[in-house]
């Protein structure tokens, strides 16, 4: 029992853990794409966690105690608020954490390279057509990939 709150390490290594698996992490998850996050299918969720899981010992350590686990949820918890908060306040930051909309068709014309790199399928691409009330690429003036993964269609007027 008194090794409940005894931690196993200084407190200051527990945030400084928490920081370094935070951005890394959020790198992680940033480089994975938008389409990525625009989906959650059974596969994400067993992703993470699995990866909850596979940083677990990066941020306790050898630590097993009460203490230590709530010093890393309220460090977490504190990093996600502030890079909300900078967020909503830095057009920078915001761009860095959340990335921009991104351009994947243009006055009925599919831009092929672009739909490759940011992992969108043409099935993915004609399904938000179809939901947006289109029928052909040919209707489109503008189709953007949003941050959160969302094919927004602009259809010519």
């Amino acid at each position: 029992m008194s090794d409940l709150f005894a931690l196993a390490m200084p407190w200051w290594e527990f945030v400084f853990r928490a920081i370094v698996v935070y951005a890394v992490v959020l790198g992680m998850v940033r480089l994975s794409g938008k389409r990525a996050l625009g989906q959650i299918t059974p596969f994400d969720v067993l992703l993470i966690v699995l990866l909850g899981n596979a940083v677990q010992n990066a941020l306790l350590g050898k630590d097993t105690s009460l203490g230590g686990g709530l010093l890393l949820a309220a460090t977490l918890i504190a990093l996600n608020y502030a890079v909300g908060w900078l967020s909503t306040r830095s057009r920078r930051i915001e761009t860095l954490v959340e990335g921009e909309p991104v351009l994947i068709a243009r006055d009925g014309k599919l831009l092929d390279s672009v739909l490759r790199r940011e992992m969108v399928t043409p099935a993915d691409f004609d399904a938000a057509l179809r939901q947006q009330g289109c029928l052909d690429i040919s209707e489109v003036e503008l189709a953007l990939l949003e941050i959160n993964g969302h094919i927004t269609i602009v259809p010519k007027k």
